[in-house]
């Protein structure tokens, strides 16, 4: 175990924002992505994610991977980061491929960097807690060749995450436990929830990663070896009059793979960090109701005029007309523009089939 300083490994963050948000449907539509929107704030969701970074990690080393057709508006909503540090992505293939390219664009600017990767899409309102935490994580991975996550400590028992299971304690750095991994779990059952949540070991899984460039580049190798020749590949054109095309054909031929089911699953040598900041992934509409404000009857009206009447446990957004809702209980309501979608709360995971069932029935005019 080596320690090293901000100067040896400086801290690169890179910032997944390739996903078209199809559970956020209709809101969130292919052109303009759920972390494209003001949500929450005042600000899209990359721009709040890039600003709590900001203090901890400075602009020039905060990266943005994003589909293509994407790319100009994130440069218009990010203008304190060098254009440079926009990677577009030819075709989404999911956070492996992701992540693989941030890291190949990193490593030609700096050989031993340590690589902070994280979804655009996630509330976090304790700034201060999140980077006391991330500060301590980035130093776990100068300090140890070792992939390391952080991990959310349950309020209730969450269907929709992911869980690590904790093991052994490791370690202490900057006040901050490291544990070991035990294993991670798939969206588990309701019954299993509650049964993650009383034990205390497990947390959530928050998709927020931290290596230094060459272990994770290791770790593909060992776990995804045709997808990491094909990123090689790629990193070899960086700077050279055949990157476009190298990047195309490149991610063409990539099979679409989660870094957590591709590379943190298979991996020995994985450490979790609890944090214990007010976290939300808001990757559906069930998750937008929980976070945001209610009235007593536990209804939340977002972006409009709607009427609620002796209704409950019910979201209403409508930023362009008035909805009433009145004698119902459980739904998710959202309007927009030539849409309208009424769904019972609970159920919001399954919102993601219905854009690939209007692609499959032309109706392109609605994605």
């Amino acid at each position: 175990m080596t320690g090293s300083d901000e100067t040896s490994s400086p801290a690169f963050a890179v910032i997944m924002a390739g996903g078209s948000g199809t559970r956020f449907w209709p809101y969130s539509r292919q052109k303009r992505p759920k972390h494209l929107l003001d949500i929450f704030g005042g600000k899209s969701l990359l721009q709040q994610t890039i600003a709590r970074l900001i203090p901890l990690i400075p602009p020039e080393r905060i990266l943005v991977v994003t589909a293509r057709e994407h790319s100009r508006e994130v440069i218009r909503q990010s203008p304190e980061l060098p254009g440079i540090n926009i990677v577009s992505e030819p075709l989404g293939r999911n956070t492996a491929a992701c992540i693989g390219l941030a890291a190949e664009h990193i490593r030609r600017r700096v050989t031993n960097a340590v690589m902070v990767a994280l979804p655009a899409d996630q509330l976090i309102t304790d700034q201060e807690s999140f980077r006391h935490t991330l500060a301590a994580a980035i130093e776990t991975a100068r300090l140890n060749a070792s992939l390391i996550t952080i991990g959310i400590k349950p309020s209730a028992p969450e269907t929709g995450y992911g869980y690590i299971q904790l093991a052994e304690i490791a370690q202490e750095v900057q006040g901050k436990k490291v544990y070991r991994v035990g294993a991670f779990r798939e969206k588990p059952s309701p019954r299993r929830a509650r049964e993650f949540l009383a034990r205390g070991d497990h947390l959530w899984n928050s998709g927020i990663f931290i290596w230094q460039v060459k272990v994770i580049r290791e770790e593909m190798e060992k776990s995804l070896p045709d997808l990491f020749r094909l990123l090689e590949e790629i990193g070899q054109s960086l700077g050279t009059r055949q990157e476009a095309k190298t990047l195309k054909a490149n991610y063409g031929k990539m099979e679409p793979v989660s870094i957590d089911y591709g590379v943190m699953e298979k991996a020995k040598r994985v450490l979790v960090i609890p944090g214990e900041f007010d976290w939300r992934d808001l990757g559906s509409w069930d998750a937008f109701w929980e976070f945001s404000e209610k009235d007593q009857e536990k209804n939340a009206v977002w972006a409009g005029d709607s009427i609620v009447l002796d209704t409950t446990n019910s979201l209403a957004v409508s930023p362009g007309k008035l909805v009433v809702l009145l004698g119902v209980a459980d739904l998710l309501v959202v309007e927009n523009k030539d849409t309208l979608l009424i769904c019972k709360r609970g159920r919001s995971q399954e919102i993601g089939k219905i854009p690939k069932l209007l692609a499959g029935q032309g109706k392109t005019k609605y994605l």
